[in-house]
């Protein structure tokens, strides 16, 4: 693979939303790795609607620090949505993603520049779990990226995470991609390019509480699955086609029975039952369409993916 120059820019992004107690921590981390690294190194920070000090903590560092550069967003966008606010403005060589709640350990930053300037175009992260790990976060995680690789074709790896390194051209590719419910971890497996992995064990969160609800992981995982298949209405119809066939032999039992025998077709319990259960099932087909409709009608509209409340951007003053 060819080598890339040791003298690099190295940018850091990083989400982060009510980790007021975090960033100053994480900061000195970061640039003291990038140093070790010996790269030139730019921290950016996306204040993702922080209710608490976030971002004049965020302000204060950035004083003492030439280097750390902020995007401070109008409302909560999510956090795919202040990644790709990061990747946008982000103008290093190569370009780190990372969460700002001290659970991706910054001491594998210079391992991964290495694998960079070994060649590689895309340096992803795997967490390996620990017994400190809930039974719930293992079993949810494994049956998550089991679906994900069954109904979508592409393969991510259990445990893959937004801790990655990406080359100036993968980034770039990246910031071409502008549909509305993104979701990166899918979209780095299936843009291609040289990749390799590092494993890592997460450390334990220093301050706050994890921002990860069991419904926005559920969306994020509903987001990753409609994003990249259209399985789910394959099996829809599939289904559909199933219930008819089992009802039209019903019906042909029905009929056998009332003519070739002296029993009584009982009636209301069974017809009950599959009226109530035909009723859901298309509910929940309906609820299945309407949700990519609903993604096409979010296509659609346009609207920016973010809006910038207040910013200091790297080579551009502050807004």
């Amino acid at each position: 693979m060819p080598q890339r120059p040791v003298p690099a820019k190295i940018s850091v992004v990083v989400p982060v939303c009510n980790e007021e107690k975090n960033v100053a921590d994480l900061a000195a981390a970061v640039l003291a790795q990038l140093a070790a690294a010996d790269a030139e190194s730019e921290l950016i920070f996306i204040d993702d609607g922080s209710i608490d000090n976030t971002l004049a903590e965020i302000k204060r560092i950035e004083i003492e620090q030439e280097n750390i550069f902020y995007l401070s967003l109008s409302r909560n966008f999510g956090h795919q949505n202040a990644l790709r606010a990061g990747l946008d403005i982000a103008t290093g060589d190569a370009v780190v993603t990372m969460d700002g709640d001290m659970q991706h350990p910054p001491e594998i930053l210079p391992d991964m520049i290495e694998k960079w300037r070994d060649g590689n175009d895309i340096v992803c992260t795997v967490r390996r779990d620990t017994n400190e790990t809930s039974w719930f976060k293992r079993n949810t995680s494994a049956v998550f990226y089991w679906l994900m690789n069954q109904m979508t074709g592409i393969k991510m790896h259990k445990g893959s995470a937004d801790f990655r390194l990406l080359d100036r051209k993968a980034v770039d590719a990246l910031k071409s991609i502008r549909e509305n419910n993104i979701f990166y971890r899918g979209l780095i497996s299936w843009a291609g390019f040289r990749q390799c992995g590092i494993e890592y064990v997460p450390s334990a969160r220093m301050h706050g509480r994890s921002k990860y609800s069991l419904r926005k992981m559920f969306r994020l995982a509903l987001d990753g699955i409609t994003a990249f298949s259209f399985l789910p209405l394959r099996l829809a119809a599939a289904a559909g086609f199933f219930i008819a066939f089992l009802s039209f032999l019903y019906v042909l039992y029905a009929i056998f029975i009332k003519m070739f025998t002296a029993q009584a077709v009982s009636g209301w319990v069974s017809l009950m039952a599959g009226v109530y259960f035909l009723g859901g099932v298309q509910l929940i087909f309906i609820g299945l369409c309407g949700e990519y409709i609903g993604r096409i009608f979010m296509e659609v509209k346009g609207r920016p993916h973010y809006l910038v409340a207040e910013a200091k951007m790297p080579n551009n003053p502050p807004l």
